[in-house]
């Protein structure tokens, strides 16, 4: 048989093309002509597939997100829930961090945005936090994964000595930091989490629903 002229679209490959150019060119890069011509079609042919670019752009961050980890919650302590949901966040913003914007942009009508944050909203209320705190403890947790995850601090420092040497006598090691950033970053990231978690402990201690049997 054979081949067809026109490669063979699907709503899977367009947003696998689209991630990839994203990744490629950052956020700015994408648009559905640049990606037609990635694809080798017209750009016609996109838009029977995607209405336009934020309905395709949603989808990616979706697919992006589908693997974020909410089921820590599910045995009640939202101590775990949080530190599972956390981490999973930052590694799937830390894989594509030039669609940190979309995705951390909030859940507006995204389905798997809004089924995870229900979950964790449900899992500190079920945990016995109020639900007043469990709102801003879902937000304060999102503004420190967000935050971990746009930028490194370690790479911000230059690696060359005598920038810091004679000037800055409390950085004379600052130039090694760039060589150790993962490192860096990922140790603080735990260090900032776990501080946060151990500060929420005593508040829960004060402010702690106990559900009524």
């Amino acid at each position: 048989m054979a081949r067809p002229r026109t490669p063979i679209l699907s709503r899977p490959a367009i947003r696998q093309a689209a991630l990839a150019l994203i990744d490629r060119d950052g956020l700015d890069g994408l648009s559905m002509r640049k990606l037609a011509q990635e694809l080798d079609v017209q750009a016609a042919s996109l838009y029977s597939h995607y209405r336009t670019k934020e309905e395709l752009l949603t989808e990616v961050a979706d697919a992006v997100t589908a693997h974020i980890d909410v089921s820590g919650f599910d045995g009640g302590d939202w101590r775990e829930g949080l530190t599972v949901w956390a981490r999973s966040y930052r590694d799937a913003l830390a894989e594509h961090p030039h669609l940190l914007p979309v995705v951390s942009a909030g859940p507006g009508r995204r389905e798997e945005a809004l089924r995870r944050a229900d979950a964790v909203h449900g899992g500190l209320v079920g945990a016995g936090w109020p639900p007043r705190y469990a709102t801003m403890i879902g937000a304060s947790t999102k503004y420190l994964i967000v935050g971990a995850a746009t930028n490194s601090f370690a790479r911000g420092f230059d690696d060359d000595v005598r920038v810091y040497r004679d000037r800055y006598p409390n950085l004379s090691q600052a130039h090694r930091l760039a060589e150790h950033a993962t490192e860096i970053d990922d140790a603080s990231f735990e260090l900032a989490l776990s501080a946060f978690l151990d500060g929420l402990t005593g508040v829960f201690a004060a402010v702690r629903v106990t559900p009524q049997v």
